[in-house]
């Protein structure tokens, strides 16, 4: 396929990759270079596309999974922290001092802090990359029934966690705040 159609490929779903980094990365700069590293690969792989396997949109999300688990190793290398731990460590990514904002609000962030890694894939997935749930189940190897069932799961639980607002007292049997 000619340059140029990946240039409008390029141009439609460069917001859907970078929106799955911004959901799983601590820095902006860790985002768009991922982001970067995704199109590099789709491009030069782009001869090899095949829109009978997987649609345009799904093959460059599996692509930018495959380099944010790249990514995750080479960290990994330095802290020791296998990507099934980062649950444990994802406050500290959330917010960790170099954490360079984003564009998620502090209660997202909270929220997506609170899930497990897989749960939190799959909401980046969706709505960090834009992605649909037979499109997440194809990129993830996972059922469709699966994936809606987590994401339904994760979503009651951000919301819970979003509707707790850590600065005020619970209120007390009369409904007022301590």
């Amino acid at each position: 396929m000619p340059a140029r159609d990946f240039s409008a490929v390029y141009d439609e779903h460069v917001w859907r990759v970078y929106g799955f980094f911004a959901y799983r990365m601590r820095s902006r700069a860790d985002a768009e270079d991922l982001t970067q590293q995704t199109f590099e690969r789709a491009l030069k792989a782009w001869a090899r596309y095949d829109a009978s396997r997987a649609s345009v949109s799904t093959w460059l999300i599996v692509i930018a999974r495959n380099l944010l688990l790249d990514h995750v190793r080479a960290d990994r290398s330095a802290r020791q922290q296998p990507l099934d731990e980062l649950d444990g460590g994802h406050n500290a990514l959330v917010h960790g001092a170099d954490r360079h904002d984003l564009g998620l609000e502090p209660d997202l962030e909270r929220a997506m802090a609170s899930l497990g890694a897989r749960e939190r894939e799959i909401i980046a997935l969706r709505f960090g990359g834009d992605l649909n749930g037979p499109e997440i189940a194809e990129a993830t190897g996972l059922s469709l029934a699966n994936v809606q069932q987590i994401l339904s799961r994760s979503l009651r639980r951000m919301r819970v966690e979003m509707e707790a607002d850590p600065g005020r007292g619970e209120p007390d049997s009369r409904g007022i705040e301590a």
